[in-house]
């Protein structure tokens, strides 16, 4: 009876690092069809998640396969990371396995671009931004400033040093997160004294509405995954997250990303 129970337990692990090693393998082939559409000047993470990968080979159906493609090069926020999800991939497992794999229908797909404090305070001209999301946002989405448009995900806190009259100091503000089409404004409505935040000088109420211009913009149109449209905006952490999803697509892995 040991030596039977031993050998099952022999047989299982070879059969899951099988299917680990058939996984590990689809996923590098997946990755470098991807890179192969010449935007991306590296192998994005691939990862195809659920167990066991052997068995969504053969159904040709897989559960969740998650992209990111860490820095990636534009002209007007610099380096971002996209990121997509194919939930409900199809594709039989020869074309995984061999990389021949390109048009992919899938059930739904996400597809985002996730914007760090970093890029945006290049975006700014405020080197040391730092972007966090406050913990309770009752905006109505207009803006308090002059914005305008639905808020599809709360506000965000944004701190950084900026000149004040003649001298510069940190100061923090909140700004509604408002999406606009395929563009994004971000529009400071209020000085900021929460956790979140850190404003330890206090602005003259007569350079108030110039603080908050400094902590006002626009985020050109950015193309999402595979061509998604995006429909919300969020900041989450330290990153401004732009998604969109679109159900019963067909996507070609070769055009993960074009330029905006």
């Amino acid at each position: 009876m040991r030596k039977l129970l031993f050998g099952l337990v022999v047989l299982l692990g070879l059969a899951v690092l099988a299917d680990c090693g058939a996984a590990a393998w689809s996923e590098y082939r997946v990755s470098r069809a991807l890179r192969e559409g010449g935007t991306l000047e590296a192998d994005p993470a691939v990862t195809i998640h659920g167990f066991p990968f052997l068995l969504q080979a053969r159904n040709g159906h897989y559960e969740n396969v998650e992209i990111v493609a860490d820095n990636f090069h534009t002209e007007l926020l610099g380096d971002i990371t996209v990121e997509a999800n194919l939930i409900g991939a199809h594709a039989a497992a020869g074309d995984v396995l061999d990389g021949s794999i390109r048009s992919v229908p899938v059930d739904l797909l996400y597809g985002r671009i996730l914007i760090d404090a970093t890029e945006l305070g290049q975006l700014y001209g405020i080197p040391d931004l730092q972007v966090s999301a406050p913990p309770e946002n009752k905006s109505d989405g207009t803006g308090g400033s002059g914005g305008s448009g639905p808020t599809t995900a709360g506000g965000v806190v944004l701190t950084g040093t900026v000149p004040i009259g003649p001298e510069e100091a940190t100061v923090s503000v909140q700004a509604d997160l408002i999406l606009d089409g395929d563009r994004v404004h971000i529009v400071a409505s209020d000085l900021y004294f929460g956790p979140e935040g850190r404003a330890d000088f206090t602005v003259p109420e007569i350079l108030k509405p110039t603080v908050l211009g400094l902590f006002t913009t626009t985020i050109e149109p950015q193309n999402l995954p595979f061509g998604v449209r995006p429909t919300s905006v969020e900041a989450r952490g330290s990153r401004i997250v732009v998604e969109g999803e679109v159900h019963d697509t067909v996507i070609d892995l070769q055009e993960v990303q074009t330029p905006a």
